[in-house]
């Protein structure tokens, strides 16, 4: 019975650790609660520009700090997901964006995979076609005298596996 006690005990630990989040909204008062659902997910696609490969949400530099209140009080102030995100853009670069804008700046990032697959695939098929004409030629190279070795090879162990 102590054991269960225990192990419920644990259980419910686990639980409630997996439901605990702190979140930096938790002292910033939104208007509303769809400002503070677009306003989380604004700042989960905005990069800190101070910090490598975390967004304002997740990190704790200053700038970020200051970035992430900059993101709520405009979604407070009714500003538009695009109007923020040109603003963040206009005042850090495109380097705040998690997802890269299609422009011709960034026509190597969303086309050069595909191309690097493609070249990938080209290469792949040249490799096998070489290897299926070197399999090809193998096969040609016997010439009628190396048949008849071949055969009489064959012949003639298989006369010393009779005896």
């Amino acid at each position: 019975m102590k054991t269960l006690k225990i192990l419920v005990g644990l259980m419910a630990s686990l639980l409630l650790a997996f439901n605990v989040m702190a979140t930096p909204v938790d002292t910033y008062e939104f208007k509303s609660a769809d400002n503070q659902k677009r306003a989380l997910n604004l700042a989960h696609s905005l990069r800190c520009p101070q910090c490598q490969n975390q967004n304002l949400i997740d990190s704790n530099s200053p700038v970020a700090q200051d970035l992430r209140l900059e993101v709520y009080t405009m979604v407070d102030d009714g500003k538009s997901d695009d109007q923020i995100v040109d603003f963040m853009t206009s005042r850090y670069g495109d380097f705040v964006l998690y997802k890269p804008r299609l422009d011709p700046k960034t026509y190597i990032l969303w086309i050069g995979p595909f191309v690097l697959m493609l070249i990938a695939l080209y290469v792949a098929l040249v490799v096998v076609r070489k290897q299926r004409g070197k399999e090809a030629n193998v096969e040609q190279e016997l010439s009628d005298t190396d048949r008849d070795d071949l055969a009489a090879l064959l012949a003639s162990k298989q006369q010393r596996d009779e005896k």
